[in-house]
């Protein structure tokens, strides 16, 4: 039983981290149209940040600005590299970002080194919370309650403040936003930047319990992708819900049969699919 429940939570873990980048990548697909494919580039980035400015600010203070330095660069891609295809076929922006992930990967590797790095969490949260069940730690709880926080935030933030329903809005019908006299290029921006804002809040929590590596987004682009089609293309409820579902289902997949601890997801996808092919939560409108 303990071991099945340690593979319960490692399975929720997991489901929050692909949560926080479904929630960042279906925001940016909702308004700005972008397949973003370096969102897990991103990530590892404002990890490798976190790693680099824990000496000064603490744990507390690199999990609000590495984040922050990590949606910055994002504004930077987005005004630069993403804004000028625009209204072009998605295939150059997703091959875009698709070359920028590896560019990026590229230069953590020149900037810190090709091994793996730790990324020290304060010595309390290190402790288990129960003897029985000793893989319940400190660490683990704030990994759930951070990211439910951000979470709920996002939702917030995008339905009762003015900027989030001009975000939901443009969303829907962009054409008629712009012509209310709002500047969908700030509202792009922004939005662009709350995506990356949350992957890089997951890339701090997820160096602090597994550890830095130049690639670690990659293993959670892909189920992050799959979160996005299972919960419902344009739902953020969904997506948050797709992410939860896949990873407890990997996790519990893994204490019977750990060879289709993957599999797993991607068979939920094709059942999803199949009995809903617009998702869970999916809706014709942009976001549900």
């Amino acid at each position: 039983m303990e071991l099945i429940l340690f593979d319960v939570l490692n399975g929720l873990l997991l489901g929050v981290f692909y949560a926080l980048m479904a929630l960042g990548l279906s925001l940016i697909l909702g308004l700005n149209r972008v397949i973003n494919f370096a969102h897990g580039g991103f990530l590892a980035l404002a990890g490798y940040l976190a790693y680099s400015l824990l000496p000064y600010l603490g744990f507390a203070g690199v999990l609000i600005v590495a984040p922050l330095l990590a949606a910055l660069l994002g504004v930077l891609v987005e005004r630069v590299l993403i804004r000028p295809l625009y209204g072009r076929d998605p295939l150059f922006s997703l091959l875009l970002t698709f070359g920028l992930v590896l560019v990026m990967q590229d230069l953590i590797r020149t900037i810190w080194g090709a091994q793996g790095l730790p990324l020290q969490t304060p010595a309390f949260l290190q402790s288990a919370l129960s003897q029985t069940y000793f893989f319940i730690t400190g660490y683990r709880v704030l990994i759930l309650v951070i990211a439910v926080a951000f979470a709920l935030g996002l939702l917030a933030f995008l339905r009762y403040t003015r900027v989030g329903l001009r975000i939901l809005a443009g969303a829907s019908d962009l054409d008629t936003v712009s012509a209310l006299g709002v500047s969908i290029y700030q509202l792009r921006a922004l939005s662009f930047a709350a995506g990356i804002f949350l992957a890089g809040v997951a890339g701090v929590l997820a160096a602090g319990w597994q550890g830095l590596s130049p690639q670690m987004g990659d293993s959670l682009i892909m189920p992050s992708f799959v979160a996005i089609i299972v919960g419902g293309v344009g739902s953020l409820l969904g997506s948050l819900l797709g992410g939860l579902l896949i990873g407890v289902a990997s996790g519990i997949t893994s204490a019977f049969y750990p060879q289709a601890s993957e599999l797993v997801i991607y068979v939920i996808m094709a059942v999803v699919l199949a009995i809903r092919p617009r998702g869970l939560l999916g809706k014709e409108s942009i976001f549900g």
